[in-house]
C-alpha cells in the first residue's frame, strides 16, 4: 500500500521500499522516514555571515550541519556531490540531537546552522534537534530553498532563531526549467518566515541568461519590498559555472550593482553584493552611518548599540 510523503510539495506516493524524489526519504513499514536520521554527512564551523547572515550574531561561528539529499535539481548547484546523493551513498557520522547539544557545550557555540543542501527533507531531524538546541539555550538557523509544505514549516517555526532562503526566481517557468520546481510554496515559505519571530534574509544567485534582466529582478525586489518588508536584508549573490551549468560566464560585477541599485529603488534598506569584492557594509537607514564594516566574512568593526545606530538611536532589523 502506497504511502504519502507530506514534507514537501511534490507529496511523493511510495510503495514499502521506494526512496522519494529527494533521494533521502524512504517508505518503510508504513511511514516515511529520513535516510541521513543522526547521520549528517557534513559538519563544520562556519562564519555566521557565510551563511550568509549578516543581521543576526554577526562575527559569531555556527556549527554547521548538512544531510544528503535535496527535493530540487538545481542546474547550477555547488555542492551536488551532496545534494544530489542519498544518505546511502554519502558516509555520514553519527550525531543525534543530545549529542549536538553537548557538542554545542564542549566547543563553546551558540548557534546551529541546517545547511548546505536542503536540510528540511531530514525534516525529523532537523525539528528534533532544533528543539534540543532551543531547550539547551542556543540559536537554530535555517538554509533553505524553502521547498516545504505549510504543516512541517509551522513545526518548525517556533524553534527558529533565523533563516536565510534561497528565491532563485519570480519566474514560474524558471523554477521548473533549472529546478524542477514550481515557486509559489517558496513564496509561501517566506511569507510565513516573515510574520513569525525570526530573523530573515533571503538570497538571489544571480544567474546570467537566467535571471538577470532587469524585470526578473524587479520583480523579485517587489515581492521582498511588498510581502516581506523592506528591512528584510536581501543578498545579490554572483554566479560561477558549476554542475550542469557550465555554458555561461560568472556574473558581471555591474549585473549585481544594477540589482543593488532596483533594490534600493524598491525601497529595500539593507542591500548586499556577495561572492565578488563589493562594499558589504551595513548603514543605517535613518542617518546613514557606517554601523557594521565588512570585508568578505570578516566584521571589521560594529558600532551598534543594543541594536541601534549610534547616532541617530534608530533601532536595526536583526539580532544583534
Amino acid at each position: 500500500m502506497a504511502i504519502v510523503c507530506r514534507i514537501c510539495p511534490r507529496g511523493c506516493r511510495l510503495e514499502d521500499g521506494q526512496t522519494g524524489f529527494c533521494r533521502a526519504r524512504r517508505a518503510v513499514g508504513g511511514k516515511v522516514v529520513p535516510l541521513a536520521y543522526g547521520r549528517p554527512c557534513s559538519v563544520a564551523v562556519d562564519p555566521m555571515e557565510k551563511k550568509p547572515l549578516f543581521h543576526f550574531l554577526p562575527a559569531s561561528q555556527v556549527l554547521s550541519l548538512g544531510m544528503a539529499g535535496c527535493n530540487l535539481r538545481c542546474r547550477n548547484c555547488q555542492n551536488a556531490s551532496i545534494s544530489q546523493s542519498s544518505p546511502d551513498q554519502v558516509p555520514g557520522s553519527r550525531l543525534m540531537p543530545d549529542d549536538l547539544v553537548q557538542l554545542m557545550r564542549r566547543t563553546g557555540l551558540t548557534a546551529v546552522a541546517y545547511t548546505y543542501t536542503e536540510p528540511l527533507v531530514c525534516f525529523e531531524y532537523v525539528l528534533d534537534c532544533a528543539r534540543a538546541v532551543h531547550a539547551a539555550g542556543f540559536a537554530n538557523v535555517l538554509v533553505s530553498a524553502g521547498y516545504v509544505q505549510p504543516e512541517p514549516l509551522a513545526e518548525l517555526v517556533p524553534f527558529l532563531d533565523a533563516a536565510n532562503i534561497d528565491l532563485k526566481t519570480m519566474s514560474k517557468e524558471g523554477y521548473r526549467a533549472n529546478c524542477g520546481a514550481e515557486r509559489d510554496p517558496v513564496l509561501a515559505t517566506l511569507r510565513t518566515l516573515a510574520k513569525a519571530d525570526v530573523v530573515l534574509e533571503v538570497t538571489d544567485l544571480v544567474i546570467p541568461g537566467f535571471n538577470d534582466s532587469d524585470a526578473d529582478l524587479e520583480s523579485w525586489c517587489s515581492f521582498v519590498a511588498t510581502d516581506l518588508g523592506k528591512d528584510v536584508p536581501v543578498h545579490f549573490s554572483r554566479f560561477f559555472p558549476a554542475h550542469q551549468l557550465t555554458d555561461r560566464p560568472p556574473t558581471p560585477a555591474k549585473t549585481l550593482q544594477r540589482a543593488k541599485e532596483i533594490a534600493r529603488a524598491k525601497g529595500l534598506r539593507h542591500v548586499y553584493c556577495g561572492n565578488i569584492d563589493e562594499n558589504e557594509d551595513t548603514t543605517c537607514p535613518g542617518c546613514g552611518a557606517l554601523l557594521l564594516r565588512r570585508r568578505g566574512f570578516d566584521v571589521l568593526s560594529n558600532v551598534l548599540r543594543e541594536g541601534g545606530c549610534p547616532r541617530c538611536g534608530k533601532k536595526i532589523y536583526g539580532r544583534f
